[in-house]
């Protein structure tokens, strides 16, 4: 029996993905333009930024790179107004921009260091957003996808910024689901669990434990293996799709079972 219709089908939409020069971002990316989606990949890292674009569009999908804080309101508006001018809108939009922060107890983490979490995480998906609603709601809706944890839903005992990030935009992703709903914007958040990325290749690095960190991950998770980032760009593909127009307001989580335990 064959479907008149594909579920994930997003020719004629335009994606913005925030911090998808590599990683987790730069996976959804590619995935998002093999679904036919124009892509606007998003980024400070300028090199691996226009690199992402590039084999996308050497694939023969639609995607430019565009160099963006999203801190800056100023950089967001303007930038997303050249999303939108460019592709002829703007659908999705994906906030994955990160960072870990310290890995310290709260009682030594300073002020600046907060803040700096904050700003990117948790600031950075609020101003993505607020800017993104005007072009949603000129192209009569859209989706929109905030890149959380595992961490935003279960606890642990290390990188407190990082954890109090990942929940707010959770929360934030709910909130906005309500706010829009009528307006045909629908608003998810995603948890990843222990995902081979180079944030945490990063950290491997620093602990000087290479691939016997990664070994050490694959046994905290049921499934017995850390992800990659194709596993989560998968989860995006699902949630900003028309097989999830009746999905909005709740969290995917994408952990290998961790958080069953």
């Amino acid at each position: 029996m064959e479907y008149p219709y594909d579920l994930f089908d997003l020719r004629g939409k335009v994606a913005a993905i925030t911090g998808s020069a590599r990683g987790i971002g730069a996976e959804t990316a590619r995935v998002l333009a093999a679904a036919g989606a124009k892509v606007a990949v998003l980024d400070v890292l300028e090199a691996d930024g226009h690199a992402t674009a590039e084999a996308i569009c050497a694939q023969g999908g639609q995607a430019a790179f565009w160099k963006l804080d999203v801190t800056s309101e100023d950089d967001v508006s303007r930038v997303f107004d050249q999303i939108a001018a460019r592709f002829g809108g703007l659908g999705i939009l994906v906030n994955n921009a990160g960072i870990e922060g310290p890995n310290d107890p709260t009682h030594q983490i300073t002020l600046a260091q907060w803040e700096r979490v904050m700003a990117v995480n948790v600031t950075g998906t609020f101003l993505c957003t607020k800017h993104a609603i005007a072009h949603m709601e000129r192209a009569g809706g859209g989706a929109i996808v905030n890149v959380s944890s595992m961490y935003g839903i279960a606890a642990g005992p290390d990188v407190p910024p990082y954890h109090a990030a990942k929940a707010a935009v959770r929360m934030m992703a709910k909130t906005d689901a309500m706010l829009y709903a009528t307006k045909g914007i629908r608003a998810n958040s995603v948890h990843p669990g222990y995902i081979r990325t180079p944030m945490v290749e990063h950290v491997a690095q620093t602990m000087g434990q290479g691939e016997g960190f990664f070994d050490y991950l694959a046994g905290l998770t049921p499934i017995g293996k850390v992800g990659q980032p194709r596993d989560i760009a998968a989860g995006i593909l699902y949630l900003v799709s028309d097989a999830a127009r009746y999905v909005t307001g709740t969290e995917l989580v994408i952990d290998g079972g961790y958080t069953a335990r």
